[in-house]
């Protein structure tokens, strides 16, 4: 999982509430489990139309947007159901951060698992950011180590996070690596227990 420090890119607003999961990346596209190539998926519905062409006012699909890597969305963003390519086609367009006010827990968890960190902040926060976001200048630096997010004018928010997932994320660690980084005393209990059970081992 690559490791998550200080993102400096464009913001882009998507005042929207209650985006759920099928609307991030629709079923149509949950045939695979390889997470390369699910951006052309991501908000399909929103970003084309019946005919496959680009919905030129969509906020992704604008010129001064494309290249976004923080999305700053509405309320309780992720909700619907528990699919893991919803964090993945985030990550495959090129988006690190999602700020809200609040996300459905199963994404949020999800979220720490595949590298994108969710960010929650204050109502008049988050709408601070979309504002500005739509001005000219577009982009937000998220620091994860001292937990801020500073906004094109210069105004900074704290945001939380819990101790052990931020100290995850800075070193790029999923559930896998996490594991890995005990290997070689897995190594050892596992030659103990060859050597004690020797029958355990098959022929």
């Amino acid at each position: 999982m690559q490791a998550f420090t200080r993102l400096d890119a464009k913001a882009a607003p998507l005042p929207l509430a209650n985006i759920d999961t099928d609307q991030i990346i629709p079923k149509q596209f949950l045939k695979t489990v390889e997470r390369e190539g699910l951006g052309r998926g991501l908000f399909y519905d929103f970003r084309f139309d019946e005919q496959g062409r680009e919905k030129p006012d969509f906020v992704l699909n604008r010129p001064e947007y494309r290249g976004a890597g923080v999305l700053v969305t509405g309320d309780n963003f992720g909700c619907g159901s528990s699919r893991e390519h919803a964090p993945w086609a985030l990550m495959d367009f090129g988006i690190r951060c999602v700020v809200s006010t609040s996300f459905a827990d199963i994404f949020y968890n999800n979220c720490f698992q595949n590298g994108l960190l969710p960010v929650v902040l204050k109502a008049d926060e988050v709408q601070q950011l979309m504002d500005e976001a739509r001005g000219g200048n577009h982009v937000v630096s998220v620091d994860l180590e001292t937990q801020t997010v500073t906004s094109p004018s210069g105004a900074s928010f704290r945001f939380e996070i819990d101790p052990q997932r931020k100290e995850k994320m800075l070193k790029g660690l999923d559930a896998i690596g996490e594991t890995l980084q005990k290997a070689a005393a897995i190594d050892v209990f596992e030659m103990k227990r060859a050597l004690a059970q020797p029958w355990t081992e098959g022929a």
